[in-house]
Order: structure tokens, then sequence, then C-alpha cells
């Protein structure tokens, strides 16, 4: 792809989540998010391979279906009220239709069935760019709407997306799946807490986005597809291989790192509401998705694959040094928590 192309597509993507986020009118935000999802099409079809037209395909249905839906939400609602402000969503079918198609959109269960899929078909860089910056729009739709929307479906949502992510996680080999199962458990805890405490939401959502860009840079510099491509990292980049071990754990939500302080809070609030039952099965969820990022932290670090003698000199061919922004988000991924006290001194 020509870099003027490149650069047409990726300001577009900018732009329709820009408009999404500063809107107020429905059609406006509905603009926004088609924007958005015409100009990923030919970011994840640009490898020319059946697997990355198949993505494509899949994603550009289902996101039409829930911009369509959107829409015929925000008619819905400027029928019966006469508004078509986003805050002012008033109308019964309206919200449930919004929370199905917001659901959609965001890859939550039952909804979720295209995200491992479409992340499977697409480079890593893509992946990256649908797990984290395309949540962006839809989960400032959901802040706007927050006081309409029901917060059993929202609850319930949140509590399956947890529980079925972490299960179907299990059974995966391949790094790009791994991390659309944990985009969607990481979106079940932001979905179950957003109607109680939507500071809590925002923060969640702010550590998933630093946490996930973080591991992405580190398996694209390493190459490594599937868990098998990880036993060899060490090899490229030991700084690179430490770095991963730390972020996948921050990522299960491990204390004293990052990653615990979002479940930390979210289920403390739960408690607070009386919720203990959606807090106990949320946090044993949490273990589900400690297992495959524990299993991808042991074969990167602990583990030496059957090798010849020449790969253990692979790094002195060519380091792979970690870039500054990977070095940044990793910090952060892994030490926001236990620095927290000393910014407040």
């Amino acid at each position: 792809m020509s870099p003027m192309i490149t650069m047409v597509i990726l300001s577009s993507l900018a732009t329709g989540t820009i408009i999404t986020m500063t809107s107020h009118h429905w059609l406006l935000a509905w603009i926004g998010l088609e924007i958005n999802t015409l100009s990923i099409i030919p970011i994840i079809s640009t490898t020319h391979h059946p697997r990355s037209t198949e993505a494509a395909t899949k994603y550009f249905l289902t996101q039409a279906a829930a911009s369509a839906l959107i829409l015929f939400s925000s008619m819905i609602n400027a029928w019966e009220t006469g508004t078509w402000d986003i805050t002012q969503l008033s109308s019964t079918p309206s919200h449930i239709l919004l929370t199905t198609a917001l659901a959609m959109k965001l890859g939550l269960v039952p909804m979720h069935f295209w995200l491992p899929e479409v992340l499977q078909g697409s480079t890593l860089m893509t992946a990256l760019i649908i797990t984290t910056w395309q949540k962006l729009a839809p989960m400032t739709l959901i802040y706007l709407t927050i006081n309409s929307l029901s917060t059993t479906i929202l609850l319930l949502m949140g509590l399956m997306s947890t529980v079925i992510a972490g299960w179907a996680g299990l059974n995966q080999t391949q790094t790009r799946k791994i991390m659309a199962y944990s985009s969607i458990a990481h979106l079940g805890w932001m979905i179950a807490i957003s109607s109680i405490m939507t500071n809590l939401m925002v923060m969640n959502l702010m550590i998933y986005l630093i946490m996930t860009s973080a591991l992405f840079q580190a398996l694209i510099l390493s190459k490594s597809k599937t868990i098998q491509d990880t036993t060899t990292t060490w090899a490229m980049s030991p700084i690179i291989t430490a770095m991963t071990m730390a972020l996948l754990l921050s990522l299960g939500g491990l204390p004293p790192l990052t990653g615990f302080l979002p479940k930390w809070l979210i289920l403390e609030e739960l408690i607070t509401q009386n919720l203990i039952p959606t807090a106990t099965v949320m946090a044993l969820s949490a273990l589900l998705s400690l297992f495959f990022y524990l299993r991808l932290a042991y074969s990167t670090t602990l583990t030496l694959s059957p090798n010849t003698t020449s790969t253990k000199f692979k790094w002195r061919l060519k380091l792979n040094q970690p870039t500054s922004p990977m070095l940044v988000s990793a910090v952060a991924s892994v030490l926001l928590l236990p620095l927290t006290p000393l910014m407040l001194l």
C-alpha cells in the first residue's frame, strides 16, 4: 500500500472515532462509526490472502449490522421522544437495541464470535488497532448513554463475557486468538461496572489500552504468532522476553502489577453494591484468564524449545531492541500501581 493511501486511511480511521466521540446528534455518531468501519476494511485485507479477505468480510458484515441497529434504535427514540440527542435515550426498545448493537460492535458475549476469527485473519499490527483504537467509539457511546441503559443487561453481558472468554481462551495456541479472548474478558469487566461507576470503566479502559498495546508491540517485534513461536523470543531479545512475562502477568491481574488495580476496585465496588455472587463469579473467571496468560508467560520465559546450536546466538546476528513507545507503555503496564503512592507524596 502506498504511503499516500495509508495516510488517508489512517487519518479517516482517526477522524471517524473523533467524530463519534465529539457528537451529540445520533446521525453524526452513526456517520463517525461508518467512516471508522470503512477505513479499517482495507487495512485488514491489505495482505491479499484468503484469510484476510474473509476476516475483512466478517468484520464488515458485523459492523454494518451493528451500525444499522444503532440507526434503527435512534430513529425509534426520535419517533417517540422527538429528539436526536444522544443523552436523551428514554425509549425502552431503543436502549435494548442500542445495548445489542454496541455489544456487537465491541465483541461482547453473546455477539463475540466474529472477534477471534477477524483477529486470526489479520496481521498483528491490524489486530492491535482492532483491539485498542476500534473500542474507543462504542465505549464512548456507552459512556454517554449509560443513564438510559439497563444495569441488569449490562451486568449479565459483563459476567458472561468474563466467564466465556476465560473458558474459550484455554483452548487456544494462536497468540492473536488468545489476545481476542483477553480483549473480550477485559471488556466484560468494563461493561459490568459501567452502570455502577463510570469512572472505574474509563480507568479500566485506559489501563487495558496501555497493557494491550505494549503486549502487541512485544509480539510484533518478536514475530510471535503462536505459543510455539514465543519459545524462541529469548534468543532474539532477552529484554523483550522479560518485558513480555511482566506484561502477561499484569494482564492476568496479579498484584502488585498495574492490571490488579482495575480488578481490585471493580470487585470492591460490586461488593459495596451487594452484588456478591456476581463479584465471586467474576473473580473466579479471572483465574481462567490467568491460566492462559501464565501458560504463555511460561512458554516465553521458562522453557527451552528443541533447538540447534546456532539458535542460541540468533541475537548476535540481529538484536531486536524494544522501541521507546513500547518501553513507556510496558513500564506503565507493570509499575503504575506500585508507583501510584509515590505520585501522591
